[in-house]
C-alpha cells in the first residue's frame, strides 16, 4: 500500500516550539494532541482557521483591535454587540501597598495604570490562546507575555508587565528622560536618551521608554514571583518623535503614535488580570492605580441635517441619521451627536456626514452635481499650447522623455562649461541621495545628452527625443530660482543632420504662428560646433539654439556620432505666438511662378535672401521655395549660388508678365542689396 505520509519537525511545518512547548525543537515533531489517524494535519495543530486581513486607515486606530471590528460589524449588520465586562476577584492584598505612581510629565503621559500580580507561575498559555495569537502575526512566548499581547489585540492597548523587584523604591515616576541618562532595553542595546523623551522610571533610574520598549532588567524572568501590568495613554506625537529618535519603531509605539483612547486603559488591565485567574498564572491584587490627567471634555457636534443632505446630495432624514450614528455607538440627543472617546478623529459635521455616509453606502449616494458654484476642470492656455507643440514634435518622429530636474555638479564638466559661466550658479539641495543628485540644473543639454548616450550605449542606430522640461536659475535677492521652460531637442543617426533638425524647428515656429525671424550664426559656444551652430531671433530675443554637438562634448558622453541639439525658450515661444488663425479663401486666379538663381558669399544666411525678396514683393509674393544651393566648379570659391522657386498671387485678378516681371525686378534689386546677383 502507497503511502502519502512524511515525518515532519516543527519549522517544516512553519511552527516554533512556542506554538508547541512539548514538542523537540530540532527534531521530529511527535503529536500530543487530541487527534486521530487520517485526520488533517492543519486541524490537528489548528491551522485550518479562516484568517481576515484587514487595512485599517490611520485615523482609525479604535480599530486596531477585535473590539473595535466587532462594533463596526455589528454597526453594518444593525446588530447588538456583545459587550463582554472584565470580573477580577482579587485576593492577593492591595497594590497601593507595594508601590506608588505618579506622573510627573502631563503633557506625555495623560493616564498611568497598575495592578499587581502575587505568586505568578510561569508556563506555556493554553492551546486556544496560542492559536489566536498565531494566527494575528504574533509569537507565543509564555503566559504573562502572551496575555500582554492578547489584550492588545483585543482591547488595542499596548501593555506591559515588569518584574516588582526591578522596581526601585517602590516608585514609579512617569516623567522626561534626563540628559546623559542610558538605558538597555529588551533588545540588548544601550541607548541614549535626553528630556524629549518619556521614561517610566523608579526612584533611581528609567526602567522602560514610554510607549516604545521596556528596559532589559524589568523583564519577567523564570523565578518572578511579583509583577505588575501596566496600562498607559501616551502622547502620539511624541512616542513616534521618541522611537525614530532611537531607531525603535515596535508594535506599541505604532499604536500610541496613532492616539489611543485614555478611557480603555482601565478596561484592558482589568481584561489582562482576568485572564492571569482564568489561566491560573498567578493572584492578582484587590485594587489598582490609577493616575488620570485625561481631558474628561467631551466632543460634541450638532446633527445638521440639511447640511449633511447638501454636502452629500442626498435626501436622508434625520431620524435615519441618528439611527446610524446609534448603531455606531454615538449618542444623538436633541439635535447633538455626543461623540464617544474612542472616536477621537470626529470633531466637524463633515466628520459626522462620512459616518452617515458609509452607514448609508457609498454605492447608494445618487450622482448628482454639486449645489453652488462648480468649477469645470480643464486645460489653460499654456497646457493647451504645451500639448500643441508636443504633438508637433512627435508628428515630427520625435519622443518625448522626462528627465529628474536634478543633476550631477560634474555635468557641467561633460558639457564644456567655463569655470565662471552663469549656468554653474546652481540651486544646492540641501538633503540630496546623492552627489548625482546634488544641484538643480540650469540646462536641458546634460540630461538630453545623458538619455542620448545610454541609447547610443544600447546599439539604437538612432534617436530623436523631445523633453519640455524647466531650468532653475538663481537670482540675486531671491529665496527661490527662477523656474524657466525650455523645450530641448536631441538626435543622431542616418537621417539627422543640422538641416532635419532645423526643420523640426521650424515646424514648431509655424505651428506657433511665427514666420518672421533671424537666424544668427554662432561661434563661441563651447557646447556646440564652432562652425555648425545657429541661434533664432524673433524680435531681437534669442527664442532658440540650436547646432551640433561639440565632438569633446560627445567624447565625454561616450557617443561615437554626430548629434545635434536645439533648445527653444517655451516661455518666449508662448509668447509670440500667434492668439489666433486668420481664414485666407482659396484663390480664385491663377499663381504665376518664377525661378531666380543668384550668387553671393558663402558666409550670407539663406533666410536673409528669402527676407529681403519678401520685404520687397509685399502681398505679391505667396511663397519661397529653396531648391538648390552649390559650391564647387564654375562657382568662384568663398561664393555659393542658391536657387529659389517663387509663386506669386494677388486675389483680384491674374497677374500679368509684366507685372510679375516688375516683381521679380524689386526682388533682385533688395537681392543686390542684400549681397547677391543674378547668376548669368
Amino acid at each position: 500500500m502507497v503511502s502519502n505520509g512524511m515525518l515532519c519537525s516543527l519549522g517544516e511545518l512553519g511552527l516554533a516550539q512556542a506554538d508547541f512547548p512539548y514538542a523537540v525543537e530540532d527534531g521530529i515533531f511527535i503529536l500530543q494532541e487530541d487527534c486521530t489517524p487520517g485526520e488533517d494535519i492543519r486541524k490537528a495543530v489548528g491551522l485550518d482557521d479562516v484568517i481576515v486581513e484587514f487595512e485599517i486607515t490611520p485615523n482609525r486606530p479604535d480599530c486596531l483591535s477585535v473590539i473595535g471590528l466587532a462594533r463596526e460589524a455589528a454597526a453594518a449588520y444593525r446588530e447588538p454587540r456583545k459587550v463582554h465586562i472584565p470580573v477580577v476577584r482579587g485576593s492577593a492584598g492591595k497594590t497601593s501597598d507595594l508601590l506608588a505612581a505618579s506622573i510627573e510629565a502631563p503633557e506625555l503621559c495623560s493616564r498611568y495604570c497598575a495592578r499587581a500580580v502575587k505568586r505568578v507561575h510561569i508556563k506555556p498559555s493554553p492551546r486556544w490562546m496560542r492559536e489566536r495569537l498565531r494566527a494575528a502575526g504574533v509569537r507565543p512566548i509564555n503566559n504573562i507575555v502572551d496575555i500582554t499581547n492578547y489584550v492588545m489585540l483585543e482591547y488595542g492597548q499596548p501593555l506591559h508587565a515588569f518584574d516588582v523587584r526591578s522596581i526601585a523604591g517602590g516608585t514609579i515616576r512617569v516623567r522626561r528622560a534626563q540628559a546623559g541618562e542610558r538605558i538597555t532595553t529588551l533588545d540588548g542595546v544601550e541607548r541614549s536618551l535626553d528630556p524629549s523623551i518619556c521614561v517610566i522610571a523608579d526612584a533611581e533610574k528609567p526602567v522602560a521608554v514610554a510607549g516604545v520598549m521596556g528596559g532589559e532588567h524589568s523583564g519577567i524572568l523564570s523565578d518572578t514571583d511579583t509583577i505588575v501590568f501596566e496600562a498607559a495613554m501616551f502622547s502620539g506625537s511624541d512616542v513616534r518623535l521618541a522611537a525614530k529618535k532611537l531607531g525603535l519603531r515596535t508594535e506599541a509605539s505604532g499604536r500610541f503614535e496613532k492616539g489611543l483612547d485614555a478611557a480603555t486603559t482601565p478596561d484592558a488591565l482589568m481584561r489582562a488580570c482576568e485572564l492571569v485567574e482564568l489561566l491560573g498564572a498567578g493572584v492578582v491584587c484587590d485594587d489598582y492605580l490609577d493616575v488620570n490627567h485625561s481631558s474628561k471634555t467631551e466632543t460634541t457636534v450638532a446633527l445638521e441635517s440639511d447640511w449633511i443632505n447638501g454636502f452629500l446630495g442626498t435626501s436622508l432624514t434625520s431620524v435615519f441619521m441618528a439611527d446610524a450614528l446609534t448603531h455606531l455607538e454615538f449618542t444623538v440627543k436633541d439635535g447633538v451627536v455626543h461623540v464617544p472617546s474612542f472616536r477621537g478623529d470626529v470633531a466637524h459635521k463633515a466628520d459626522v456626514a462620512e459616518e452617515v455616509a458609509r452607514m448609508f453606502g457609498y454605492n447608494q449616494i445618487p450622482i448628482t452635481v454639486t449645489l453652488g458654484a462648480t468649477t469645470q476642470g480643464g486645460l489653460n492656455a499654456k497646457q493647451r499650447f504645451e500639448k500643441k507643440i508636443g504633438a508637433v514634435a512627435r508628428a515630427a518622429g520625435l519622443s518625448e522623455i522626462t528627465a529628474y530636474s536634478f543633476l550631477n555638479p560634474r555635468a557641467y564638466d561633460l558639457i564644456r562649461l567655463p569655470p565662471n559661466d552663469a549656468l554653474r550658479n546652481s540651486v544646492k539641495i540641501s538633503n540630496p541621495l546623492g552627489e548625482e543628485t546634488s544641484i538643480l540644473r540650469t540646462t536641458l543639454l546634460p540630461s538630453m545628452l545623458d538619455i542620448l548616450s545610454r541609447n547610443y550605449a544600447s546599439r539604437n542606430l538612432e534617436a530623436g527625443l523631445y523633453e519640455c522640461g524647466t531650468v532653475y536659475r538663481p537670482k540675486a535677492g531671491q529665496e527661490l530660482p527662477d523656474e524657466v521652460q525650455k523645450i530641448q531637442i536631441g538626435m543622431y543617426g542616418e537621417d539627422a543632420d543640422y538641416f532635419a533638425l532645423k526643420g523640426v524647428v521650424e515646424d514648431i515656429l509655424a505651428d506657433a504662428g511665427i514666420d518672421d525671424f533671424d537666424v544668427e550664426r554662432v561661434t563661441d559656444l563651447p557646447s556646440y560646433h564652432p562652425g555648425r551652430c545657429a541661434r533664432i531671433l524673433v524680435n531681437g530675443d534669442v527664442l532658440a539654439l540650436l547646432g551640433e554637438v561639440h565632438p569633446q562634448v560627445l567624447e565625454n558622453y561616450e557617443i561615437g556620432v554626430r548629434t545635434y541639439v536645439a533648445e527653444i525658450d517655451f516661455t518666449m515661444l508662448l509668447a509670440h505666438a500667434r492668439e489666433n488663425a486668420s481664414y485666407r479663401p482659396l484663390p480664385k486666379f491663377p499663381a504665376t511662378t518664377r525661378d531666380i538663381a543668384v550668387l553671393c558669399d558663402a558666409s550670407i544666411p539663406v533666410l536673409t535672401l528669402e527676407k529681403a525678396m519678401r520685404d520687397a514683393a509685399k502681398n505679391t509674393l505667396e511663397s519661397i521655395r529653396l531648391f538648390d544651393v552649390y559650391q564647387g566648379q564654375q562657382i568662384d570659391p568663398g561664393k555659393k549660388s542658391v536657387a529659389f522657386s517663387i509663386t506669386l498671387r494677388v486675389p483680384d485678378h491674374t497677374l500679368t508678365d509684366k507685372e510679375a516681371d516688375a516683381v521679380v525686378k524689386k526682388m533682385l534689386a533688395a537681392l543686390e542689396k542684400a549681397g547677391a546677383v543674378l547668376r548669368a
